[in-house]
């Protein structure tokens, strides 16, 4: 193994766990917990600095006009997310097989392999959010008028080119950084929001300052993700060799596609009921809808940066054959997610209406039983983050994607029944149970798993 290499790896890699959950104290837990609250507090304050930008645009705009916002920014987040691969996922689950032989060529090619993912996804997903605008608009709720509000956030999602440095960062452990890339985005879209508000720039200044500062965030995270690779000893991708990409790296496309999939489903959950609900409902309903779900967001953030730490350290585990750690670690996590995840119920229980009052007002105080429904299935969703990094490193991809497919297949057959008849608080419903079933069966199949241990590892 190049010395370089080596020493870095040695250096970046989290401590191996030992102990029984419930047992002893997993060694590594320190420095696993630092990791989680350098994502956590940076999450947080990009939460906040978040919901203080769509506060402002909310209470400008009114719930009407926000409400069309709310269409025009769903809308292109699905064209996005079905279109563009999870590329950070395979990239993590390949290079830590790859970190055996140590070669910087490997590397460099690998992760190249994954941001010719990631570029042409991005190019693709922006261009066909406006074809898609033009030809099928009114199907969601979008008027002629609108697709100029598409036209300009498809600029941002040109720029969302986040899946290589996203593994980067978390490979060699640099979450502190990952977790503050974008704070610099979002206090710029404050700034906008508030110059938005005061000029009353309407509906289209608005979706400018989204665009500028999501553009800013992904160019920052892009930079400080090859800044590690050099740290790392990995060559520009940019600079590989194309040719014999796929040839070199078997499996990693098919691992991409199982994850996008996995995500696109995901999507319809996460972007594509702001839609439904303003298409059953009217603009007004989505924007209730939606901005319960970005106050509940806080809480779906702390599941997102928990698996950020602990995939590349379970994938570690499984591919070294060590079940009884990997097992503990995950259990761990589980518990102390269900501790974040009463806290912030109750927070939000206390504290829910006064912060609507201070922040998008009056006019959206039916938000908040959207928001307390919304956090009971956050809780379940917080629960099924670590069980799915779990059956990720197992190489279980397509059973993932499976319990997706049926998770949402009935969160589709609820919303569709719940929403026309109760209003938005349906959508929230739909959520709950699909975080029942998600935990449950994700549950049921790694923990049964993890009791064998793999003739080979990497078969899955």
């Amino acid at each position: 193994m190049n010395d370089t290499i080596k020493g870095v790896l040695t250096a970046r890699a989290l401590p191996m766990l030992r102990g029984r959950f419930g047992g002893f104290l997993v060694k590594g837990t320190r420095g696993r917990l630092v990791a989680v609250g350098h994502l956590l507090s940076g999450n947080f304050l990009n939460a906040l600095i978040m919901l203080v930008s769509v506060a402002m645009a909310a209470r400008s705009l009114g719930p009407a006009t926000y409400g069309v916002m709310v269409l025009v920014l769903s809308y292109n987040r699905v064209v996005e997310r079905i279109l563009r691969f999870e590329s950070w996922q395979p990239l993590i689950r390949f290079a830590v097989q790859e970190e055996a032989q140590g070669s910087p060529r490997r590397m460099q090619r690998l992760y190249c392999y994954g941001l010719m993912l990631d570029m042409g996804a991005a190019a693709l997903a922006a261009f066909s959010a406006i074809g898609l605008a033009l030809l099928f608009g009114p199907l969601f709720g979008l008027k002629p008028l609108h697709v100029e509000l598409v036209a300009i956030y498809s600029v941002a999602t040109l720029f969302n080119i986040a899946g290589v440095p996203t593994a980067a960062l978390r490979l060699s452990g640099q979450f502190k950084m990952l977790a503050y890339a974008q704070v610099a985005g979002n206090v710029l879209r404050i700034l906008l929001a508030f110059i938005c508000m005061m000029m009353h720039a309407g509906v289209v200044g608005f979706m400018v300052a989204w665009t500028v500062s999501q553009a800013l965030g992904s160019v920052l995270v892009f930079w400080v993700g090859f800044r590690a690779l050099r740290q790392m000893g990995i060559p520009n991708p940019l600079r590989a060799r194309l040719k014999g990409l796929v040839r070199d790296f078997p499996g990693f496309f098919g691992f991409a596609c199982s994850t996008n999939l996995s995500l696109t489903l995901r999507v319809i959950t996460t972007e594509a009921d702001s839609l439904f609900v303003g298409a059953v409902a009217g603009s007004s309903a989505a924007a209730v809808y939606y901005l319960a779900k970005r106050i509940a967001k806080v809480a779906t953030q702390v599941g997102a940066q928990v698996q950020a730490v602990v995939y590349p350290d379970v994938a570690r585990m499984w591919a070294n054959g060590n079940i009884r750690n990997f097992r503990g670690a995950t259990l761990q996590v589980q518990a102390a997610l269900a501790a974040v995840g009463f806290a912030m119920l109750a927070g939000a229980w206390l504290f829910g209406p006064l912060l609507i009052r201070l922040g998008p007002g009056e006019a959206y105080s039916q938000t908040y039983i959207l928001l307390l429904t919304q956090l009971i299935a956050v809780m379940l969703m917080l629960h099924a983050a670590p069980s799915r990094s779990a059956m990720l490193a197992m190489n279980q991809s397509w059973k993932v994607l499976a319990i997706s497919g049926f998770g949402t297949a009935l969160f589709v057959a609820v919303a569709a029944y719940a929403v026309p008849r109760y209003g938005p608080i349906g959508g929230n419903i739909a959520h709950v149970i699909l975080g029942v079933v998600t935990a449950v069966l994700l549950d049921v199949i790694w923990l049964r798993r993890a009791r064998v241990r793999p003739v080979a590892a990497t078969a899955g």
